[in-house]
């Protein structure tokens, strides 16, 4: 009898989670030099961190030898998003928050709700946790809240919901959210998870932390690794009623977030500018990559995220072509969107070498 066969059978089952193709990998297989690649596949920011957070993790060093003390970050989180510091989860990137809230909740004999083609993270922590998952076919590649609602059961404990939904960059209007969490039964608890809210159209974006008052059912989760270029130390941070997160603070471990992450993410935190440039940054090659698929007839899904995701046809061929011309963007077949391709925005040089790429690789 193997070892593998004493594990969870709904272990087993399980998919390990595919993350962008890193550089140096692309540099093994195809014999390229790193510095000729040209990596948008994993929505990092490419302007990299906010130097202010870069000086904070230099000036950290000097205490790595001591276990982290949360407090500061979490107090600075508290007051930037109006809430108490017990309502604050830090986690080790938002996916650690979300794995949180699936193992205080889940179990065998329940079940959790999320859309077709929304984030894989969601599947992962729900199974892992032998609960079953409800897959509520998508409408125009994202959400569809009210299929959603309908989809709740007794034994669901979870409705998951991202927004701007990645991989596809659909956004959903606040008013229908909230709408939707009106009508969900407060035993259920909604996780909005909001990894790409500070690239919202500011005209269009919402507090959400304040609708945590009027649903205490609600968790908002976000993250430093978009934005604010810190994807690599790792750590994000919940918004929830206190009850939630004093719940969610027993499953979490100890010293989960690192000593120079804490020290960059209250850097970043208060780094305006460094958001606005990314923000401009951003705005601007999203124009200059959907141009480029208005130019060369692709479909495409309009996103307010920091990628784009569009119709290549035979998405894994094309995907081979850009990558021999050392260029990475992201395959989501494993999404149900097998003839489609999504590309983190970058700099203005990057996202021409990009469209460059492309209309040779098509």
């Amino acid at each position: 009898m193997s070892l593998s066969s004493q594990a969870l059978s709904y272990v087993r089952a399980i998919s390990a989670y595919q993350p962008g193709k890193p550089i140096t990998e692309l540099a093994r297989e195809m014999g390229l030099p790193v510095d000729s690649i040209v990596k948008l596949a994993s929505n990092e920011n490419p302007l990299g961190m906010s130097p202010k957070a870069r000086k904070a993790v230099e000036t950290a060093i000097a205490g790595v030898e001591r276990y982290p003390d949360q407090f500061d970050l979490i107090k600075a989180v508290a007051g930037r998003c109006g809430v108490e510091m017990g309502q604050v989860v830090l986690g080790n990137g938002s996916n650690d928050l979300l794995e949180l809230v699936a193992r205080m909740l889940l179990a065998p004999g329940r079940s959790a709700v999320f859309a077709q083609h929304a984030f894989a993270v969601y599947p992962l922590a729900t199974l892992v946790t032998g609960a079953e998952l409800i897959t509520v076919p998508a409408r125009n590649y994202g959400h569809d809240l009210d299929a959603m609602r309908a989809a709740i059961r007794p034994d669901t404990r979870i409705v998951w919901i991202a927004n701007p939904n990645n991989p596809t960059g659909n956004f959903l209007p606040y008013a229908e959210v909230r709408a939707f969490l009106e009508a969900v039964p407060r035993e259920v608890v909604v996780v909005l998870d909001e990894a790409y809210n500070e690239y919202i159209d500011p005209a269009e974006r919402q507090d959400t932390a304040t609708w945590i008052r009027d649903f205490p059912n609600l968790v908002v989760t976000r993250t430093f690794s978009k934005i604010y270029g810190l994807a690599g130390l790792r750590v994000g941070y919940a918004l929830a009623s206190a009850e939630i997160a004093d719940l969610m603070n027993r499953v979490r471990q100890p010293f989960n977030v690192n000593n120079l992450a804490l020290a960059a993410a209250i850097a970043a935190l208060e780094d305006h500018q460094f958001v606005e440039e990314s923000y401009q940054l951003n705005r601007r090659g999203m124009e200059q990559i959907v141009a480029g698929f208005k130019r060369l007839g692709l479909e495409y899904i309009p996103s307010q995220g920091n990628f784009v995701t569009f119709k290549a046809g035979d998405a894994a061929g094309v995907n081979q072509k850009l990558l021999r011309q050392g260029v990475i963007v992201r395959p989501i077949g494993g999404y149900g969107l097998p003839e489609w391709l999504r590309v983190t925005i970058g700099t203005k040089p990057e996202n021409a070498r990009f469209l460059e790429a492309l209309e040779r690789a098509l």
